[in-house]
């Protein structure tokens, strides 16, 4: 794992064999939490501006290999599985680990054949709101594991969900649905055409933004489901965007595995089209985008770039 400074791209710092392979990067209070490379059942704690160990939980063999999925100022979030004396785990739990002590605050076993992976998960206020591959979208309280209220949605959402206020809002086919964090009731609800799905959404600037598989971009108000604007004049100029990042009225959007798409810049205020940044290097491979500053990080196979955030 590499810490790079974002002005220069000069390495600030390098840790070898800190985590497992594919590892998701969980940040929280200030710190980065990752399942333990040394395959101990422990979690660690990085500060990710020096790379040097500042916590580490020490959960023994009760755990499967934890593997964090969010954190807060007080815990961090894990799924694991439970280790049966034949050394199978049929059960898994969601468990949170207090950032103070290192144990476990409390636990609550999943379903048996619940699958441990393909969960999305976040932290709002005093809730834990995770996706899986189930088809199911829940909500826990983060002081005691209980589960506040659990809904079946249509498809699987495993990748990423938007929170704006006491909602959460989500991707199901050709809607985006948003529900109450207290209840789960359905708040509102937009759809899209009829041959297309909606993808990840994504609030930024108090904006839920969203693009289609016709190609098509939304601005929509989170609060409300209601429409800012639906820029259709990108079916035949840019591929769908995935995954958005926003300085000040400029929108970007990376793409997915393909050839001619890359990093849209698009006026936030209208959704229309700037530019396209491309490296052309023929790697299908999708695009990351993230705002540092005046500079946008991008990633897309196996090379790091720095743009300008203009």
């Amino acid at each position: 794992m590499v810490g790079r400074d974002a002005v220069t791209g000069k390495q600030k710092w390098s840790r070898a064999g800190v985590t497992t392979p594919g590892a998701e990067l969980v940040l929280g209070g200030g710190t980065l939490y990752l399942a333990s490379g040394e395959y101990d059942g422990d979690v660690v704690g990085l500060d990710p501006a020096t790379g040097n160990e500042t916590w580490r939980s020490r959960l023994g063999k009760t755990y499967e290999q934890p593997r964090p999925i969010a954190a807060d100022d007080r815990h961090v979030y894990v799924l694991a599985g439970i280790l049966e004396k034949d050394f199978t785990s049929p059960d898994n739990v969601i468990a949170a680990i207090d950032t103070t002590s290192g144990k476990v605050a409390w636990r609550e076993q999943r379903d048996t054949g619940t699958e441990e992976y393909g969960i999305t998960a976040a932290t709002v206020g005093n809730r834990l709101v995770y996706t899986d591959y189930r088809e199911n979208v829940t909500v826990r309280d983060t002081a005691t594991g209980r589960q506040v209220w659990t809904k079946k949605i249509s498809r699987s959402n495993h990748r990423r969900f938007a929170v704006h206020g006491e909602l959460v809002i989500v991707a199901d086919g050709q809607r985006l649905r948003a529900f109450a964090l207290a209840d789960g009731k359905e708040r509102w609800t937009l759809r899209t055409s009829e041959f297309s799905t909606f993808s990840d959404p994504h609030v930024l600037d108090g904006a839920l933004y969203a693009s289609d598989t016709a190609r098509s971009l939304w601005a929509v108000d989170p609060a409300t489901g209601k429409q800012i604007w639906h820029n259709e004049d990108l079916r035949d100029t840019a591929t769908q965007a995935w995954q958005f990042a926003k300085v000040n009225n400029t929108l970007y959007g990376a793409t997915e595995f393909d050839k001619d798409g890359g990093v849209h810049s698009f006026d936030a205020t209208t959704g229309k089209l700037r530019w396209t940044y491309n490296d052309r290097t023929g790697d299908i491979q999708q695009w990351y985008v993230v705002a540092a500053g005046k500079r946008l990080a991008v990633m897309h196979g196996k090379k790091l770039y720095a743009l300008p955030a203009v």
